[in-house]
């Protein structure tokens, strides 16, 4: 009697588990950092300071820039950015309301580097030092 039971918890505990890990497995797939599709590729990816992780994507078909932030904050995805050379580094620029985000692909002095500045009514919040990724 005491195996039967034995095994019937075994049992009870294996699905347990199967039943609870099928939706945190779901939860997480939608939890992910936000990223592009796969008709985009990737052009830009840095780790800034902060905890900040920077992508920016481009579709294949349409050009369209793409912005990807994973942050302690939160996600933020952006459609619609553009690009700039400027001084010889190029700048992507992206509009959500009030705020711009501006990526630098680099600096004059270092090519790996960069930076994030945040703005909010053209003026500046933060700027991050950034390396690419």
């Amino acid at each position: 009697m005491a195996i039967i039971k034995l095994e019937t918890m075994k049992t009870l505990l294996k699905t347990s588990a199967l039943l609870l890990a099928l939706p945190i497995s779901v939860l997480a797939n939608f939890s992910l950092p936000a990223s592009a599709d796969s008709t985009a590729g990737i052009i830009l990816s840095t780790k800034c300071q902060g905890g900040n992780n920077i992508n920016v994507w481009k579709n294949h078909t349409s050009g369209k820039l793409l912005y990807r932030a994973t942050t302690p904050n939160g996600n933020l995805s952006l459609n619609g950015g553009t690009s700039q050379a400027t001084e010889g580094v190029r700048v992507y620029k992206f509009r959500n309301g009030n705020y711009e985000y501006w990526v630098w692909d680099g600096t004059l002095d270092n090519p790996q580097s960069g930076s994030l500045e945040v703005y909010k009514n053209n003026r500046i919040l933060t700027k991050q030092a950034c390396t690419k990724s």
